[in-house]
Order: C-alpha cells, then structure tokens, then sequence
C-alpha cells in the first residue's frame, strides 16, 4: 500500500473524514469508542476520491 502511495499509521484507530480504520481485532475496543464518538460529531463533508 505505501508503495501506491497510501499513508502508513501504526495507531489502534486512524480516521479520515469519517472512515475509521483499525489494524486488528485487539484494537476492538477502541475502535469501538471511535464509532460511538463519530456517530456524535454527525456528517462530515464529503470529499471526492481523488482528493
């Protein structure tokens, strides 16, 4: 992935306009608290794909 020019973040949780990440099932709960805390912020803009 960071070879096609993704963006690496060794963090529980990483989120990007409302997408929320995780790197594996022991991040579960934190992961989790991310959801709950996103769902309470509401919408975020939309961005196109290529931004």
């Amino acid at each position: 992935m960071i070879n096609a020019g993704a963006k690496w973040e060794d963090s529980p949780v990483v989120v990007d306009q409302g997408l929320i990440t995780s790197r594996y099932r022991g991040d579960l709960d934190a992961f989790s608290a991310k959801i709950i805390e996103e769902i309470a912020e509401g919408r975020h803009t939309q961005r196109s794909a290529a931004a």
